[in-house]
């Protein structure tokens, strides 16, 4: 089901920080502590988002801290990206709803950080990982010198693909962003049955894949001069890979133009699918007997997204930060269940579940597959979104999804890139 975009919502979740801003400090500016920060036990409340984070690793966190910590114990609330920030602002401001620790993605952590949601966990970086953290993602959660939130995990994609679909129509991996499409494009017509069918499965409000073949052409999604944010979706670069994903859209994809990333190994298993960009946490998915097809995850290949150079594309580096909420009671037991989530045996878990772990020590736990190969070579040319303040908004007003569904569904992609660019420019900057 799609959720429709409105501006008067995330303009609502803008008050509602600042108002959590006010509560986060006292009249001098100081940071101030939730009553009740040294409760003995409690029911530590954990909310992790969709299906990223394994079961394996579900399991040994809530038997760890309630093995460590008698009479207290960890519930685990699964919460879905689609809405997480709007449903994250009115938790995070009420002392009764809130979560204790919240995972929240990478991109979405500036606003939160800046605004006083959560707690200031500086003194604990150095327990936690200090320099061994993934920097770039302590940077984006850092705000005057303090840091609000901790990487959890990471994650660059790369391309899945039949390899007897492309063997059966004698098609090569391409090693090139114009042989990308073409052997996109040459898949779709070579498997007409089933209708939808995608040589690329490219659902219309992909704006998380999407954004590779803007960069790859050299374009934006947005730009700052002299510390102030402005969308770039209109520059000539911008348009060029947003035409050449108007053309996967249109002529390789059989997936449905107003839909989402969501579950991709259901398409896949359905045999609808020739290639597909997805973070390598996928696999186990298609492996898994209850939710994927074990058969066909054997005729499965992998491969970087190939740029316009012939060195792979510049590709969304998405993960996850964890944070503790500033109006949580139960501080210190919160404190305890993110130091689980940091260490080694968590984080080598996640790893082994072809997640980027949120140590650098610990890459190598990836393995040496052609999975790894993958991960390694898709991260080694990877870029975050732009470091504007007020990103988590622009996310959460779908202005993106909206832009990649239109340009799905044949629009005009000069005139929809304007749109965006004139519905960014009041949100980039906070």
């Amino acid at each position: 089901m799609r959720i429709k975009k409105t501006l008067a919502g995330a303009a609502l979740a803008t008050l509602a920080l600042t108002a959590l801003s006010a509560c986060g400090s006292d009249s001098d500016g100081n940071d101030t502590k939730s009553e009740g920060s040294g409760s003995e036990t409690a029911d530590i409340r954990v909310w992790l988002n969709g299906a990223d984070t394994p079961q394996e690793a579900r399991d040994w966190l809530k038997t760890t801290f309630e093995d460590q910590n008698p009479g207290s114990t960890l519930t685990i609330e699964e919460q879905q990206w689609d809405g997480l920030v709007e449903k994250l602002t009115t938790a995070l401001s009420s002392e009764s709803e809130t979560p204790d620790v919240v995972e929240i993605g990478n991109t979405q952590a500036p606003t939160f950080t800046s605004a006083g949601a959560f707690s200031d966990l500086t003194d604990q970086l150095g327990d936690l990982g200090g320099d061994d953290l993934l920097q770039g993602f302590v940077d984006g959660a850092t705000v005057d010198g303090k840091t609000y939130a901790v990487p959890y995990y990471a994650g660059s994609k790369y391309v899945f693909y039949r390899t007897d679909l492309l063997d059966k129509a004698g098609l090569s991996v391409p090693t090139t962003m114009s042989e990308f499409v073409d052997t996109a494009i040459a898949l779709k017509k070579a498997n007409p049955k089933p209708a939808n069918f995608s040589g690329f499965w490219f659902p219309g409000q992909d704006w998380r894949n999407g954004v590779a073949f803007v960069w790859d052409a050299g374009g934006d999604l947005a730009t700052e001069d002299g510390g102030e944010w402005t969308g770039a979706l209109e520059s000539p670069e911008s348009i060029a890979g947003l035409e050449t994903a108007q053309k996967l859209f249109t002529e390789a994809s059989g997936a449905p133009k107003d839909g989402n990333e969501a579950d991709p190994q259901t398409p896949f298993c359905a045999g609808e699918v020739g290639m597909m960009s997805a973070p390598g946490w996928v696999m186990g998915l298609l492996n898994d007997p209850k939710t994927g097809c074990p058969d066909l995850a054997e005729k499965v290949g992998v491969f970087a997204l190939p740029g316009t150079d012939g060195q792979p594309a510049p590709v969304l580096l998405g993960g996850s930060d964890i944070a503790i909420a500033a109006k949580s009671p139960n501080q210190e037991l919160a404190q305890k269940a993110v130091a689980l989530m940091l260490s080694d045996d968590y984080q080598t878990i996640m790893a082994q579940n072809g997640l980027t772990p949120a140590k650098n020590s610990l890459t190598s736990l990836l393995g040496d597959d052609a999975f790894a190969q993958a991960t390694i070579a898709a991260a080694s040319n990877a870029k975050l979104t732009p470091a504007a303040p007020g990103w988590a908004t622009v996310e959460g007003s779908r202005v993106l999804e909206d832009l990649f569904s239109g340009i799905a569904q044949g629009g005009d992609v000069a005139e929809l890139a304007a749109k965006a660019d004139e519905q960014m420019d009041p949100q980039l900057n906070g």
